[in-house]
């Protein structure tokens, strides 16, 4: 289990950092309504599969170094870290099955669900913990990335990139695809999203001048549905703020004054109850920058 250490400035509560609100958990029981509730996915079978740079499944506890100096902004802040679950056998589908179950006691206990991957098969696994809690909600999807992940799988093999294949065989997709990139995604990809009911904001549609419209396109999503999943896959930033990742994008976006404003506005619905980060990739990152930028991320959601 990781140990959370930190700058310790004093006991007093406007002195605490991320780290001081901390507990190390194994019992679901433990959780109080509004936890947030952390499990790190460290798991990258898919992404090796997708033929994809392996190496996020050693990303969970790269994020978690990252994340323990945060001043706690909220009074009643609580994190609570179950630990790292890991693909054994290379068995992505029990995997995926694992963190789902896991999930859904989260939020039935009315936790706050955060997930750090791991690969982007991440999203698979979230969203059916989701649907196994919430099996008559209306579930909205937002998700943060430079491809749809909707390629249909391989003799039958799930990857990083066919989680929402996998989620429109299942269930009726609501979801809301941001920084989606034209040079990253075949005709067909574009087809099937179409085909499934994606909606998407192309990567070159995230400028200022353009922000009204963005966010009547995001508030339009938030009001038709019930419950809102936020899944991000860090190959969505150009790569010189990310470049530890398993695909990354030259032409990616940046986490500017524009992007920030969206995803604030996005955490602070009370709609959304689930988070996950993707796609972090130590074994390429540069000066942890991917890793602290997923644990920023994170972090913004703790200060909603």
């Amino acid at each position: 289990m990781f140990e959370w250490t930190g700058r310790f400035d004093g006991e007093e509560e406007l002195y605490h950092r991320i780290f001081q609100r901390v507990t190390t958990e194994s019992a679901y029981e433990n959780i109080n309504p509004k936890d947030f509730v952390l499990h790190g996915f460290a798991v990258d079978e898919g992404v090796k599969r997708n033929k994809g740079r392996i190496g996020a499944q050693e990303a969970p506890d790269l994020i978690r170094k990252n994340m323990p100096n945060f001043p706690v902004v909220n009074s009643g802040f609580s994190l609570k870290d179950f630990g790292n679950i890991k693909c054994e056998n290379n068995d992505l589908e029990a995997t995926q099955d694992l963190l789902a179950e896991k999930v859904s006691k989260v939020l039935l206990k009315q936790g706050k669900s955060v997930v750090l991957g791991g690969g982007h098969e991440v999203t698979f696994a979230h969203y059916s913990g989701i649907r196994k809690a919430f099996p008559n909600q209306k579930i909205g999807i937002i998700n943060f990335d430079a491809h749809f992940d909707n390629r249909e799988p391989e003799n039958g093999l799930a990857t990083s990139g066919t989680g929402f294949w996998q989620i429109a065989q299942e269930d009726e997709i609501h979801s809301l695809h941001i920084g989606i990139q034209k040079n990253s995604n075949t005709r067909k990809l574009f087809e099937s999203a179409d085909n499934f009911g994606m909606k998407y904001i192309l990567a070159d549609e995230i400028y200022s001048e353009n922000l009204p419209n963005l966010m009547f396109t995001i508030n339009s999503f938030l009001e038709d549905v019930d419950i809102v999943y936020v899944t991000i896959c860090m190959d969505v930033f150009n790569a010189s703020i990310a470049p530890g990742v398993s695909a990354p994008a030259y032409n990616g976006i940046f986490a500017d004054r524009q992007f920030m404003q969206i995803y604030r506005h996005i955490l602070s619905s009370e709609k959304t109850n689930a988070l996950d980060v993707a796609e972090v990739n130590p074994n390429f990152d540069i000066q942890e920058r991917t890793a602290r930028l997923a644990a920023s991320l994170v972090n913004e959601w703790f200060m909603i």
